[in-house]
């Protein structure tokens, strides 16, 4: 098996492994997520309808209002938040929202996550030395 590490900047420290959920739409922790379920519930989201639970969620980058911080820690509080996320480039909100809750973020892959990632994708996120590593599928 090949192995592939892509360095990163850490945002969120921590380890974590999961499939990818990816997603090219901004997320609004506030609105976009149920906090209950980590469901996707505005229609109009590329991701409506699916779970982002034990995720590594792969998106641009957040939007919206800073409880969406909040709502981050309510879904790692209610257990269904992502196991990590990637962004392209995150923005203060995610960022207060990863690091209260426990979850591993990272953003600026020096190789585009929407390059080389697809749903289903088994990664590590290792926010702790700086790198994404892709598993398999």
């Amino acid at each position: 098996m090949i192995q592939i590490k892509i360095k990163c900047r850490i945002i969120s420290r921590g380890i974590a492994e999961g499939n990818v959920i990816l997603t090219h739409d901004t997320i609004s922790f506030l609105g976009n997520v149920d906090p209950k379920s980590g469901v996707i519930v505005d229609e109009g989201h590329e991701l409506f309808g699916k779970s982002i639970k034990d995720k590594v969620l792969v998106f641009p980058h957040g939007k919206g209002s800073t409880v969406g911080s909040y709502v981050l820690y309510q879904l790692s509080k209610n257990g269904v938040a992502p196991s990590a996320m990637i962004n392209i480039d995150s923005d203060p909100i995610v960022a207060v929202g990863a690091i209260i809750s426990g979850i591993p973020l990272v953003d600026k892959l020096e190789v585009n996550p929407f390059d080389f990632l697809k749903d289903g994708d088994m990664v590590k996120i290792d926010s702790i030395n700086g790198y994404v590593e892709f598993l398999s599928k």
